[in-house]
């Protein structure tokens, strides 16, 4: 598992978690790792960059004032349910189109249907990591919702664990469980890339 963590991106879990000196200076820090992160719970890249946007949107309409140290659990937050509020409409959606017949959309087109990006011919280490971040990212959205939260923001975001119960609205002592659970899920279906 360590392995396929590390094929993420090695910039994206290798910087120190600095308190950025300006909200502009936080947003660029975690731009790229929260589009990650949405991308990977959305499986739809336009939908992923509208939640990153729209949390950074809210962030700094709302809580622009707020301390440096609070904007990591409140901008996690803000994403987490942007990603939850994305996924019920897609849900809802899918139910309606299901009953209506078809998946097309408003204007006749299809519906588009998510599929990972190609990434061409390449060098065999490269193709190892496509298949290992495939095999993560499948593992990492087969856990329950907020395992997977839980999992993104701790080892992934790297917050502690009173950010992440801040930004996931729950217990440090959940946070630990669903973790923990995460983990535990992630060893056995990763077994193969240890």
């Amino acid at each position: 598992m360590i392995s396929a963590i590390g094929t993420l991106d090695t910039d994206l879990l290798s910087d120190i978690r600095e308190t950025p000196a300006t909200l502009d200076a936080f947003l660029t820090q975690v731009e790229r790792r929260a589009f990650r992160m949405a991308e990977l719970q959305l499986r739809q890249r336009e939908d992923a960059m509208d939640a990153v946007q729209d949390a950074m949107l809210r962030l700094v309409k709302h809580y622009r004032d707020k301390p440096a140290t609070e904007w990591a659990p409140l901008f996690w937050g803000i994403l987490r349910r942007r990603i939850v509020d994305l996924q019920r409409r897609r849900k809802v959606r899918s139910i309606v189109v299901g009953w209506l017949g078809g998946g097309r959309d408003d204007d006749g087109d299809e519906l588009p249907a998510w599929e990972p990006a190609d990434q061409g011919p390449g060098p065999l280490d490269r193709l190892h990591d496509a298949q290992s971040y495939a095999d993560m990212a499948t593992a990492v959205r087969q856990l329950p919702q907020r395992q997977r939260e839980a999992f993104m923001l701790r080892m992934l975001e790297g917050l502690d664990v009173a950010e992440t119960a801040l930004a996931m609205g729950c217990s440090e002592g959940s946070v630990k469980t669903h973790l923990s659970r995460a983990m535990h899920h992630l060893r056995d279906q990763l077994e193969d890339w240890r």
